[in-house]
């Protein structure tokens, strides 16, 4: 059995690197090191943490670490072969490759897709447009983290009042649904207008609220005909649309 500083040590010669090279390629990898580090590794006055040895050990081609730390390893059965005799099973594993007949079956994993319908008229974030009549976009998405998985449709947003959490342009994701909580951010037809709002209801009434001060919140009168759409669940920019547009 080695110590973890002799199979540094031997393997490093082995491969040509001075202790200094292989500090310089162990920083290259990402992992700080010196060649005092080095030293003290192979001197076993300190040990690598684990995810160091394992670069050192990708960076000197060490490729079996059990064989290399504890010797023969009687699980495999190129362990006890010389070198002569690892060349000529490689050889054969190298014909069983080529003949393409014992490859392991690896699953290919299909890219999920799934289809989506955008409202074209936009529902504003200001003065009001009527969304279910208006025409639409169906885009196919294959990218499943782009759009939440429970969306159902998607609306372009017109203007400025649900700023900052909600751009001029940009698609909000709706999960359709007839009923929101407070605080809630939806997508509401009032007397025929569109809005995407949070939800206000309280002691003094129910309003639908702009996150942009500026913009004074709607009170919804008694004679008012407040229709839910669905609740607001995501966000999309135009640029990450981008090629998805039938």
């Amino acid at each position: 059995m080695y110590s973890i500083g002799e199979m540094i040590a031997v393997n490093r010669k082995k491969k040509g690197y001075s202790q200094a090279a292989l500090a310089d390629a162990l920083n290259q990898a990402g992992i700080k090191a010196t060649f005092k580090s080095v030293s003290n590794w192979e001197r076993n006055l300190a040990e690598p943490s684990v995810s160091t040895f394992f670069q050192i050990c990708k960076i000197l081609d060490i490729t079996n670490m059990y064989e290399s730390y504890f010797g023969v390893n009687p699980s495999d059965p190129l362990s006890s072969l010389s070198d002569e005799g690892k060349e000529k099973a490689l050889d054969y594993i190298h014909l069983l490759h080529a003949s393409g007949q014992y490859e392991k079956k690896i699953c290919k994993i299909l890219p999920f897709s799934r289809q989506i319908d955008i409202f074209e008229n936009a529902v504003s974030a200001g003065t009001g447009n009527f969304l279910t009549d208006g025409p639409k976009e169906t885009i196919t998405i294959e990218n499943n983290t782009l759009i939440p998985e429970n969306a159902t449709f998607g609306v372009r947003i017109s203007g400025d009042s649900m700023e900052p959490q909600f751009e001029d342009g940009q698609i909000a994701w709706v999960m359709k649904q007839d009923t929101l909580e407070n605080g809630d951010i939806g997508i509401f037809s009032l007397n025929g207008d569109a809005y995407i709002k949070k939800l206000k209801d309280d002691e003094k009434g129910v309003f639908l609220i702009s996150l942009n001060k500026k913009y004074t919140p709607i009170l919804i009168g008694s004679d008012d005909r407040l229709d839910i759409f669905g609740k607001v669940i995501g966000k999309s920019s135009a640029s990450e649309l981008q090629g998805y547009h039938g």
